[in-house]
């Protein structure tokens, strides 16, 4: 049994880690500040069920990554075999709202993190970072573009963890493994994301917000898949940048609402808007780095993901369909 420090465990993405880390038979201390950037009732519900696994393996701290205090306090209470950094102020638009809580989360709690395990000799970090980033480059992104110029504060801020990172595997040989994500999705999932809204707009019969013709599209990747190579991402690489996304040909938001009216049997009534600026209009993945690093493929196609989405959403009715919007 190893122990791994997942942050952000309420959180769409580090609970389904947290909760693979748990089935595999490791012990887990989580951490979550549990703030309202979305309804806190969906991060509760997937706080339950970590917390009644029974191998009885999870540890909840409610606090911030933020906080070099709490951080110390949770350190120095626990011998950390690595650190899964999922925590963070996630979602472009807010960004440009709010960009200083982005760089105090993203950036400055990525620091606190690789100073508490610079000092307590733990070796081994997994950041979450965003294919945000890749914004401008040529298709399909591979790590070996530079994303030096980030159009957005919360593509800015995950460029600073990974620059962070890097500096501390340089000067401190801490292991590190940043996972950059291509669009989750998946029971659960977050309400600011399309997928969830698109649900809970088309089965409501709310018209759907459309930035742009909804030519746009996407390398949907689901959420068990990113968990599985982000824990993947344990492995010992030295540093390294991963693509995690679904690697195939990237799928439109008018095929996926089309999807959607399908399972849901209605039609939707869409509100177009104009495209915003920050935004990417295509993202691909590049994953034959994934695969050669640290065996990683994705495994759910999309029609299964989003039979899985539309399924948890209709079982928790109508729980599930008064959750609040960001």
């Amino acid at each position: 049994m190893s122990t791994y420090l997942v942050t952000g465990c309420a959180g769409f993405i580090a609970n389904e880690v947290a909760s693979q880390l748990l089935e595999a038979g490791h012990r887990v201390v989580g951490i979550d500040n549990l703030n309202d950037y979305y309804d806190v009732r969906l991060k509760e519900h997937r706080l339950e069920r970590l917390l009644e696994h029974p191998s009885g393996q999870f540890e909840m701290v409610r606090g911030d990554i933020e906080s070099i205090d709490t951080l110390k306090a949770v350190f120095d209470s626990n011998a950390f075999d690595g650190v899964l950094n999922l925590a963070a102020r996630a979602g472009v638009r807010y960004s440009m709202q709010n960009p200083h809580v982005y760089m105090t989360t993203n950036a400055m709690g990525s620091l606190n993190l690789l100073d508490q395990m610079q000092k307590h000799g733990v070796k081994k970090y997994v950041l979450a970072s965003t294919s945000s980033l890749y914004a401008g480059q040529p298709m399909p992104f591979v790590e070996t573009l530079p994303v030096n110029t980030p159009i957005s504060p919360y593509a800015a801020s995950k460029k600073s963890a990974e620059a962070m990172a890097f500096s501390y595997h340089h000067l401190y040989d801490i292991d590190v493994s940043v996972c950059r994500y291509f669009t989750v999705y998946g029971p659960a999932g977050r309400p600011d994301m399309c997928i969830f809204r698109f649900i809970k707009w088309i089965h409501e019969g709310t018209p759907i917000e459309l930035f742009g013709d909804g030519e746009q599209s996407r390398d949907f990747t689901f959420v068990s898949d990113i968990a599985a190579g982000t824990i993947a991402a344990l492995k010992p690489v030295g540093y390294e940048v991963v693509n995690l996304g679904g690697g195939g040909t990237p799928v439109s938001l008018n095929d996926v609402i089309a999807g959607l009216e399908r399972r849901l049997n209605k039609k939707a009534e869409i509100n177009y808007k104009e495209f915003h600026k920050a935004d990417i209009k295509t993202t691909s993945a590049d994953i034959s780095k994934a695969k050669e690093l640290i065996g990683w493929v994705p495994k759910v196609e999309l029609d299964e993901g989003l039979d899985a989405s539309v399924d948890w959403y209709l079982k928790n009715l109508p729980w599930s369909g008064q959750l609040e919007l960001p």
